[in-house]
């Protein structure tokens, strides 16, 4: 005879099943979008050491060329200390717009987006 137990046992195995694949599903893409976020911020990191490294050499370099054009060494890092002083207070004045919103904006893009495989 045809038990009635049987066909909810498969549909609760079933529906098991599909909840362990979905958590699995999940659990990879997650892993998926943490791991292209890192990557990509850590080729933006790169990319800042090199410019700050390239930076640090070239305001050296004009520090002490306008130190030779104004007499005296040392006001060539004072003029570019005071150009870094004004930036700084530009980034200040301006870091909702300049930074904050366009770095939230990227990383929310990036956890979002669809793969091309996917769907």
């Amino acid at each position: 005879m045809n038990n009635p137990a049987r066909p909810m046992e498969t549909l609760f195995e079933r529906a098991q099943d599909y909840s362990k694949t979905s958590l699995e599903l999940f659990k990879l893409s997650a892993i998926d979008k943490s791991a292209d976020v890192f990557s990509s911020l850590a080729v933006r990191f790169a990319i800042f050491m090199v410019g700050t490294l390239f930076t640090l050499v070239i305001n050296t370099g004009i520090a002490i060329w306008l130190g030779e054009l104004l007499g005296k060494p040392y006001y060539g890092f004072f003029v570019v200390a005071i150009f870094y002083a004004l930036v700084m207070t530009l980034l200040f004045v301006f870091r909702n717009a300049w930074i904050k919103t366009p770095v939230s904006n990227s990383i929310i893009t990036q956890m979002t987006k669809q793969n091309e495989n996917e769907y």
